[in-house]
């Protein structure tokens, strides 16, 4: 009985399809006509489970990403049309699919064969080309290469081959006459070549709602409908051009791209990507061209798709054509790779983000937030920082759970953001545990639980293009890790300088006055000859503040802060306050709980009371006291008595 009725739904589809007794028509028309009755759905790929659940705009619903092959995906990239500079927009798309491609390798062991193609001839390279008066294919390596240095300036990974359209003319001219052959192509007595969308049916529109049944408007063209589009375009007068059966001529954007992954992958693609604004002509086209091609029932299982980057207080995408731009070497200018990545990595790939300074900002606030907790932390491992003993078990546990949590996230469709709030649970929690004590040198230490957070915070940001720890770069620039080291140098002697010159209690000890420096006598004799000091140096005082004015107006600002600190004051980078700010430590009163460690550590004060200014988060504030629970967050304190014994309370 079943089997009877498979038979009979079988007839009717190949009556449907002009199969059946006494057709007439040929496999050609028959194929068309099958084509047009139904819009193919998705269907799940045969092979191997990634363990990674992805959207994907074919099915318009996550779905379990399965690999041909085992532990390998192919995966091609639309790459760009080189006739100018990249700019940000660009810049987010490649960014945040350098992530996924990097999640895959280092978190799921996936092997990832990337393709991407280079348009390197096009209408606007064209244009651009003879507004500078100058060829082509000149222009285009010249943009090639800027790219190509740009992507490397973002710590983007080079594709495993990239491939240019003017290398792959034959392959594309044999891709088009077959798509001809095969029913879906027509040529024009003008020498242009357009694929047939009303023929192709219900099956074009996988990753959009466009039917090709809707009312065209008029077209001037030679085409048959308007939805159609070109394969090969015939040539202009004094324009780029190749030979071909249909005249000279160069050709489509959409077939490139169809053609080149075919070329290495052939019927069998895992992922395709680019960005949302791609999804429709591009993709779509890019499908139906190598479904009629292949003669398959479904060509690119996966296709992600990356959202929009918005200027602030527009919905209007970043893009050349609108002219609102940012350049990608213009951005490096103010910020650094990492921080973009880090940007990059607050939102799911596939929404839309606005980019501002506060945005740009609020990365740099994490990022320094994570790069002090590695500098308390590996202070604490070398000694440097005395802390009551912590509780091991519980921080282990922590460990264990983000681990856990963030293998997790990544297997959700890539979910970076929720990812990245783990990892600052940890350190949450790490931090709480840091409390600074000034006596009880021989409190136990809990060395290995923190050298593994440590390893694991940063190897996981390492396999996500950025750097910690010693390998940290704060400025930006081939020589900034060296250029931090020589800044921190310098306030370390302007720190001594300035000790010396305001007479504090240990450079008196230590540096030669007139005098019996180590005579005893009153308070007041004291007091007196202090300032007697004091007036006598007070040059080297004011050589201090003008140091400081000058490195300002190189971005370099040296804060004056009171931390509670011992004699060895010399370090830089205090919590919340930027990597390009430095902490001047020399009028400090000792406080009861707090402690500072030794030789650039970063800021671990229990209590800190600011002269003038302390940077919380960016903004001025009064005395501040860090709490150590709250990674970035600065609770505030001001005035004497009460309110600095609650702040004692509070750190």
């Amino acid at each position: 009985m079943a089997m009877a009725m498979l038979r009979g739904a079988a007839a009717v589809v190949a009556r449907r399809c002009g199969l059946g007794p006494g057709s007439s028509g040929g496999k050609v028309a028959a194929r068309r006509r099958c084509s047009a009755a139904r819009r193919r759905e998705w269907v799940p790929p045969v092979g191997r489970d990634s363990g990674i659940v992805a959207y994907n705009s074919r099915s318009r619903t996550k779905e379990p990403l399965v690999l041909t092959k085992d532990r390998v995906a192919t995966w091609y990239s639309c790459g760009p049309t080189v006739y100018d500079q990249a700019h940000l927009g660009h810049a987010c798309s490649y960014v945040r699919f350098d992530i996924i491609r990097r999640i895959m390798t280092k978190f799921f062991g996936i092997e990832v064969i990337m393709v991407m193609g280079i348009t390197d001839i096009d209408d606007k390279i064209i244009k651009r080309a003879n507004e500078m008066n100058m060829s082509p294919v000149a222009l285009a390596r010249i943009y090639e290469e800027d790219f190509k240095q740009d992507m490397a300036a973002l710590k983007v990974l080079p594709p495993t081959v990239y491939m240019r359209v003017t290398e792959n003319i034959p392959q594309i001219i044999s891709f088009i006459k077959t798509i001809i052959a095969n029913g879906q192509a027509y040529a024009t007595s003008q020498g242009n070549v357009y694929f047939d969308v009303e023929s192709w049916g219900k099956r074009y529109g996988v990753l959009t709602t466009i039917s090709p049944d809707t009312q065209d408007e008029a077209v001037n063209t030679d085409k048959r409908h308007g939805k159609d589009f070109a394969l090969w375009k015939a040539a202009k007068p004094q324009e780029l051009s190749w030979t071909s059966p249909w005249g000279k001529g160069r050709p489509g954007w959409h077939i490139e791209c169809s053609t080149i992954s075919s070329a290495v992958f052939g019927k069998q693609l895992d992922i395709h990507t680019g960005g949302i604004d791609l999804a429709f002509p591009h993709h779509e086209n890019e499908i139906a061209q190598c479904e009629v091609y292949h003669q398959c029932e479904q060509w690119g299982n996966y296709f992600l798709h990356s959202g929009h980057l918005h200027v602030k207080g527009s919905q209007e995408k970043m893009s050349k054509s609108l002219k609102n731009y940012i350049t990608v070497k213009d951005f490096l200018k103010k910020f650094s790779s990492d921080q973009f990545r880090m940007y990059c990595l607050r939102s799911r790939y596939s929404s839309a983000v606005e980019f501002s300074d506060k945005s740009m900002d609020d990365a740099k606030n994490l990022l320094q937030a994570i790069s002090s907790f590695i500098k308390d932390a590996n202070a604490y491992i070398k000694g440097q920082l005395i802390c009551d003993p912590v509780r091991e078990d519980i921080l282990w546990e922590r460990l264990a759970n983000t681990k856990v949590a963030v293998k997790a996230a990544f297997a959700d469709d890539f979910d970076t953001s929720r990812a990245v709030a783990a990892i600052m649970d940890l350190i949450h929690h790490g931090n709480r545990q840091l409390k600074a004590v000034t006596k009880d040198a021989g409190s136990p230490r809990s060395s290995v639980v923190y050298g593994s957070i440590i390893s694991y915070i940063e190897g996981f940001f390492n396999a996500l293009g950025m750097s910690f720890g010693e390998r940290q770069v704060a400025l930006g620039g081939d020589n900034s890790a060296v250029l931090s080291s020589v800044i921190d140098e310098l306030v370390q002697f302007r720190t001594k300088v300035r000790h010396y010159a305001l007479a504090l209690p240990e450079a008196a000890e230590t540096a030669p006055v007139e005098g019996d420096a180590g005579a005893k006598g009153s308070k007041r004799e004291e007091k007196e000859k202090r300032q007697q000091l004091m007036r006598e140096r007070k040059p080297l005082l004011e050589a201090c503040d003008s140091l400081r004015e000058d490195l300002a107006a190189f971005g370099i600002h040296i804060k004056k802060v009171c931390c509670g600190a011992g004699p060895d004051l010399a370090f830089a980078n205090p919590r919340g306050v930027p990597q390009t700010e430095r902490c001047d430590m020399t009028r400090c009163r000792p406080r009861q709980g707090s402690h500072h460690p030794q030789h650039g550590s970063a800021w671990l004060g229990g209590l800190a009371v600011a002269e003038g200014v302390v940077l919380a988060q960016g903004r001025a504030a009064g005395p501040a006291c860090l709490d150590r629970a709250a990674v970035s967050t600065w609770e505030m304190a001001e005035g004497g008595g009460q309110a600095e014994e609650q702040a004692q309370k509070k750190c």
